[in-house]
């Protein structure tokens, strides 16, 4: 297929209708409430004509990397359905990220990662509401009538093993033996009519829960949900406390309870006001290989290799249904936009936790992946207080899974700056002295600097870029206002710059 682009773009006019959202007659839910609210903002556009494998991946490539961008609905794809559509860009900036949460779009960074800070902590989850239907029954595809091929999933990178319906997702899954809930994002491409792969890094809940069957001989009941609410696909690309059931957290943050039906085949709860569900079995049994596909570090790292076959049950979908797509790209692209603020917000809540004093900010920097490279600024409190911070930060459940690097910095520095990062280093830390090296972490299949046949765990650096706490007295001081003056002076004389 080629592209037959028939109207370039249709910007927001505020105004619900100017774009079909919802073809029920009724009041838009879940992505397509989201969609009505963008296109009101101004924030959403509409593109016709895009084909599938040759170009929507490289225009969403474009969108990640391009500041401010906005999100991107693409319709009348070539060789689909009409009103069959992805979604892409979503979350791509500030100003739809704080929309999604019920925050001011000028909020700042620190006091946005508060906010997702105070969902964490103070979220109480909200049982889902079942229901008989739903917007996500309005089609319902089961035995030879299941065909994956009618959605118009991209071709994402050009050296990718296939089409990824999986990428802005959630996998619902249930523990064997405890039976807790887990909805998490991770990959799932597609490999004919009735069959996909589905990959999940170990350490991931979703992980947990396969091992659990596959131990036992049992094949894994899951529903892969390809058109979720924004904030649905928020919870499930991002660390939630342990035990708690996304769906039902995301409930508590929204104020009221997530709608779900019960599915046919395996009793998993799905939102009803979701665009599509797949629902089937993790074979224990048989495998296919899968991939390669670009992953968030930037490399098609972790090649094609045999991985359990995910069997198809049923398909739900609505009519019109849309695909949320976000996939992964070089760093940083748009999950990483989204999860540098509620993964910095975990990792100081984690340190914290761990009844460490002194933490006051931590920043997971999106140019790593938002696992790679973490900044932690303290307010020195005794001897040892920086490697203290550094040693926990490495290990804590939000940075131990493929982390790398861990810099720990004096709290006059602003750690969202690589400039005024890098300069601490710099100038503060002596290699021989404010260096540690840790062996035998947790990493996995995606990271690109194991040998490929040694991936597992990795090591991990810890740079103490703070004044060394002995002789801070004598530390020469900094030039230059503190950050508040400099706030303070954007603040005010912006103005100038324009």
């Amino acid at each position: 297929m080629t592209d037959t682009l028939t109207t370039h773009s249709m910007p927001g006019r505020g105004d619900a209708e100017a774009v079909p959202f919802d073809d029920r007659g009724d009041a838009p839910t879940g992505l397509r409430r989201w969609l009505a609210e963008m296109d009101r903002l101004g924030e959403l556009r509409v593109v016709e004509g895009v084909d599938a494998e040759a170009s929507i991946g490289h225009v969403s490539e474009m969108l990640h990397h391009t500041e401010d961008s906005p999100a991107v609905l693409f319709d009348r794809i070539p060789g689909y359905e009409p009103g069959w559509r992805v979604l892409v860009n979503s979350l791509g900036n500030r100003a739809r990220l704080a929309a999604t949460l019920g925050l001011p779009a000028d909020i700042g960074t620190f006091a946005l990662c508060d906010a997702w800070g105070r969902h964490l902590d103070e979220a109480v989850p909200l049982p889902t509401e079942e229901v008989a239907e739903g917007p996500i029954t309005e089609n319902v595809m089961t035995g030879d009538d299941i065909d994956l091929w009618k959605f118009p999933t991209p071709l994402w990178h050009p050296e990718d093993g296939g089409p990824y319906i999986g990428t802005g997702c959630g996998i619902i899954t249930r523990g064997r033996d405890d039976g807790i809930v887990n909805m998490g994002a991770y990959r799932v491409q597609v490999h004919d009519e009735r069959t996909t792969g589905l990959y999940i890094s170990p350490g991931k809940h979703g992980r947990l829960h396969r091992d659990g069957y596959f131990d036992n001989g049992e094949d894994m009941p899951a529903v892969i949900v390809a058109g979720l609410d924004p904030l649905q696909f928020m919870a499930s690309g991002l660390e939630i406390p342990n035990g708690v059931n996304e769906l039902e957290w995301v409930g508590g943050v929204q104020g009221s309870p997530i709608p779900t039906i019960t599915g046919r085949f395996t009793g998993l709860p799905i939102p009803a006001d979701a665009e599509i569900a797949i629902e089937g079995f993790l074979r224990h049994d048989k495998e296919r290989i899968e991939g390669p596909f670009g992953e968030w570090t930037g490399y098609y790292a972790s090649t094609a290799r045999p991985e359990p076959v995910f069997e198809v049950s049923a398909v739900y979908y609505r009519n019109n249904p849309i695909i949320l797509g976000c996939p992964p790209e070089k760093p940083p692209y748009e999950a990483q936009r989204f999860q540098q603020y509620g993964r910095s917000a975990n990792l100081k809540r984690e340190i914290t936790a761990a009844g460490i004093p002194g933490v006051t900010a931590a920043w997971t920097h999106s140019v790593g992946g938002c696992r790679l490279f973490n900044v932690i600024a303290i307010s020195q409190k005794y001897q040892g207080h920086s490697r203290q911070v550094g040693t926990v930060a490495a290990q804590v459940r939000q940075a131990n899974y493929l982390g790398r690097i861990v810099v720990v910095v004096d709290d006059d520095i602003d750690i969202t700056d690589l400039h005024e990062v890098i300069w601490a280093v710099s100038t503060r830390a002596d290699p021989e002295r404010d260096t540690i090296i840790l062996t035998g972490a947790l990493s996995g299949h995606l990271d690109p600097a194991i040998h490929p046949d040694r991936k597992g765990t990795n090591s991990r650096m810890i740079i103490d870029a703070t004044r060394p706490y002995e002789w801070r007295d004598r530390f020469p001081p900094a030039i230059g206002p503190s950050t508040e003056v400099k706030q303070y002076t954007r603040d005010t004389w912006s103005w100038i710059l324009g």
